[in-house]
């Protein structure tokens, strides 16, 4: 069941006599429980949409329903009521009290967000949050004795101290050094779904959207490009944008030959079709292939011929730069020691990973 439906969300800023679109009717259903990650480039479009699933915004149209009511129609008074008992926030700054303790802090919201509760159950309750959040030996430190990391989770269970319905998260682990970040984003997911709440969290980064998103909703100048599990966007992207930004991704000219084949300098590649609608047999079209998608062999008949121009060493596996003979640069994964700079090799598809839209953008 969908705990948060929005409907054709549309939200456009005046800033004089001049209009700025922000979101262009995004549609999307977010289940109970689940926890969605929102990803997008600078100006997609996601901190606007964090912001009205936060009733810290409106939408200039469209609707908006949460656990079945319609946010939309809520009065200022109302909408705040709503935040403050029903939603925890989680922002990129943490925005702790810096003369507070982590249980001092932890309890701060229980002040406007329910008028039953005594000083007492407060503080119980702060003490399980922190205990929830594997801080209950550092109820009295101050942030500034404190690392980022359990910084962070005082700003998280500050958040569940309210015991929320939504759990919205704000690029919640950019201020953290990447091992940090890795763990963190791993306890975090576990404990939003050991706590059964629903989890709305802005980012850009790639894994973090990855290692947190049941599903994800990618955000392209203000509209849903598409919502899906990891799985999906990487291995069915719904369009060129989607496969050239989640992932690593070469692109090259093609045209279509037949149905599933498509002609690549010269070579014959099979490849699925994945743009909208029928392939026209003779249409340009662009092919877009993962590292993994291509192998490095020797140069000959049927194969893409190019020149290594580079490689980057990652351990077991190494990504080789190749400069083809029509001019474009493919990036092919491979054994450290499958080439050298300067070797002449040809490149041909390993059956998967490859995926071929219209030729214009899409």
């Amino acid at each position: 069941m969908a705990l948060i439906e929005l409907k054709q969300i549309f939200k456009t800023y005046h800033i004089g006599d001049m209009e700025v679109p922000v979101l262009k009717g995004v549609s999307l259903q977010i289940g109970d429980g689940e926890l969605v990650a929102l990803m997008g480039s600078s100006g997609s479009g996601k901190s606007t949409l964090m912001n009205i699933l936060g009733c810290l915004d409106r939408p200039s149209s469209g609707e908006y329903w949460l656990n079945e009511k319609e946010v939309g129609r809520f009065s200022a008074d109302d909408r705040a009521n709503l935040r403050n008992h029903s939603m925890g926030f989680v922002f990129q700054s943490f925005n702790l009290l810096p003369r507070a303790s982590a249980l001092e802090n932890v309890i701060m919201p229980l002040s406007y967000a329910t008028s039953t509760i005594s000083d007492k159950e407060a503080r119980g309750r702060g003490r399980e949050m922190l205990g929830r959040v594997g801080l209950q030996d550092r109820l009295g430190h101050e942030p500034s004795q404190l690392s980022g990391g359990q910084q962070q989770r005082v700003a998280l269970a500050r958040a569940l101290a309210p015991e929320p319905r939504v759990l919205l998260l704000d690029e919640p682990l950019s201020n953290l050094d990447p091992a940090l970040r890795e763990r963190t984003r791993r306890e975090l997911r576990a404990l939003v779904h050991r706590l059964g709440i629903t989890a709305v969290v802005v980012t850009h980064e790639q894994e973090d959207a990855f290692d947190l998103g049941d599903r994800i909703a990618l955000l392209r100048g203000g509209r849903l490009e598409q919502l899906g599990t990891a799985d999906d966007l990487y291995a069915a992207p719904a369009s060129a944008f989607v496969a050239s930004f989640i992932g690593r991704a070469s692109e090259l000219p093609a045209r279509i030959v037949a149905a599933d084949v498509a002609e690549v300098e010269g070579a014959r590649w099979p490849v699925r079709w994945a743009g909208a609608g029928v392939a026209d047999v003779g249409a340009a079209a662009r092919l877009l292939a993962r590292p993994e998608g291509l192998r490095l062999v020797p140069p000959g008949p049927g194969r893409v011929a190019g020149t290594i121009t580079g490689r980057r060493f990652t351990g077991p596996v190494a990504y080789f730069s190749v400069l083809t003979a029509g001019g474009a640069t493919l990036e092919v994964a491979a054994p450290p020691d499958a080439a050298r700079e300067g070797d002449a090799v040809g490149v041909e598809p390993t059956g998967a990973g490859l995926h071929l839209y219209p030729g214009a953008d899409a």
